[in-house]
């Protein structure tokens, strides 16, 4: 597979376990001696929802601002045989998503 490439891109809307995830994958890429280009952190999503503090609609209208962060990384990295079986066997917790795109 001489050229080919892997895209990995990872999301979580814990930037800590991302950042964990994204330490194994370098580990990875040093010890098979791969490529590696990255992480890029791309922007963060920032979902927010506007509701009411006062359930019964009595009183001021005093609004909560709830917002939900989500968190993106980009990864390159070569793709040998050898490095992509050691990405499969990485645990990934819970909240992150992982998507690998093999690229030539």
């Amino acid at each position: 597979m001489p050229g080919q490439k892997a895209r990995i891109s990872l999301t979580s809307t814990e930037s800590t376990k991302l950042e964990e995830v994204c330490m194994q994958i370098k580990m990875i890429a040093e010890k098979t001696g791969v490529a590696l280009r990255g992480p890029v952190p791309l922007p963060t999503k920032r979902l927010r929802v506007p509701c009411r503090k006062s359930p019964d609609g009595e009183g001021t209208e005093t609004i909560d601002h709830w917002e939900m962060r989500i968190h993106k990384r980009l990864i390159d990295l070569d793709a040998s045989d050898r490095a992509l079986r050691q990405l499969m066997r990485i645990s990934v917790p819970d909240g992150v998503h992982i998507e690998i795109v093999l690229k030539s």
